[in-house]
């Protein structure tokens, strides 16, 4: 079956963003163990996360746009890897789309987009955790260089049983 291409524009996310962007997530947060929340938020709640993706810096916010209305279609950050000062030059990088928006080359496109943004930063590696099993997500990292270095398993549980989390990494 081929799937049909949707033209996006990928810009950098932005405050009115916010409503569209926590909907999406809570689609993931109800629906599937892609993200390990449990609870839906209000964009209220959300609004923290926002604003720690500048449209500058390493931790970055890349939102796809239908170019005629204008509409979300998903996004792909950059976000810390862990806390401590010396993991600086690393980011965990996720992407997240609407449902009706995936198969079609928009996660490919906020990946791009998102890399490019990237290459400028003071940044060594890229890391993404895959709830298993997820293969378009592990076929959309694959294509970007990130390879397989270990699995932690059933280490989360929501829905009533356990999810094992495939790591990526890409050098940057």
């Amino acid at each position: 079956m081929t799937s049909e291409r949707t033209e996006v524009q990928v810009r950098p996310g932005r405050a009115s963003d916010l409503s569209a962007l926590t909907d999406i997530y809570n689609h993931y947060v109800r629906e599937t163990p892609i993200t390990f929340d449990t609870a839906i938020f209000t964009p209220e709640e959300r609004r923290p996360w926002l604003l720690s993706h500048p449209e500058d810096g390493p931790h970055r916010l890349m939102v796809a746009v239908d170019p005629d209305s204008q509409e979300v279609l998903g996004y792909a950050t950059s976000s810390g890897f862990r806390a401590k000062p010396a993991y600086a030059t690393s980011v965990e990088v996720t992407v997240y789309l609407a449902p009706h928006a995936t198969a079609r080359g928009v996660g490919t496109r906020l990946y791009k987009a998102l890399f490019e943004a990237l290459a400028g930063e003071d940044l060594h590696r890229a890391y993404a955790g895959i709830a298993q099993p997820n293969e378009a997500s592990v076929r959309l990292h694959e294509r970007f260089g990130f390879r397989h270095v270990g699995t932690y398993r059933q280490v989360g549980r929501k829905f009533g049983r356990y999810w094992d989390v495939a790591w990526y990494e890409k050098e940057l």
